[in-house]
């Protein structure tokens, strides 16, 4: 199988129009750095599983702990941040003031294993650690039954 470049005429309109949005985002913003605006709301997540808990890692760099908004209701934790900030800049011709918004949230369906109470929480180099212990398992009491 080969691969082959599509070139249809029939949508070159919609080419030359995608390729505009792009060179308005340019324009727009000229910083690199500032495409990310609308894009990366929602941190990467890892989750991992040992013996005795659950552990769930977010990547959120360049929050502080007070940000951040932990709940459990049910058996569904919720973690969301809301950030504002704002910057003004004066000279003596103009005045700007920018004002930057962001958050997210996530919700996770835990499983009945995970102790609620127990749930802890912690923030360093950037990312969230979020520890479910398990609940110890019950055994059964072994009762032994004299026969009379």
């Amino acid at each position: 199988m080969k691969l082959v470049r599509f070139n249809n005429p029939a949508f070159q309109f919609f080419n030359e129009d995608f390729n505009n949005i792009f060179k308005n985002l340019d324009t727009m913003y000229p910083s690199k750095h500032q495409h990310n605006i609308a894009f990366n709301n929602i941190p990467a997540v890892n989750v991992k599983e040992n013996d005795g808990a659950f552990e769930i890692e977010v990547a959120a760099p360049g929050l502080k702990k007070e940000d951040f908004k932990l709940s459990l209701h049910e058996n569904r934790l919720s973690i969301s941040t809301k950030k504002e900030q704002s910057s003004e800049e004066k000279t003596e011709q103009y005045t700007r003031q920018e004002f930057n918004y962001s958050s997210f949230q996530r919700t996770f369906t835990l499983p009945k294993s995970v102790d609620g109470e127990k749930i802890e929480a912690t923030y360093s180099d950037g990312i969230l650690h979020v520890n479910l212990p398990k609940k110890e398992e019950i055994k059964p009491a072994v009762k032994e039954i004299v026969v009379a």
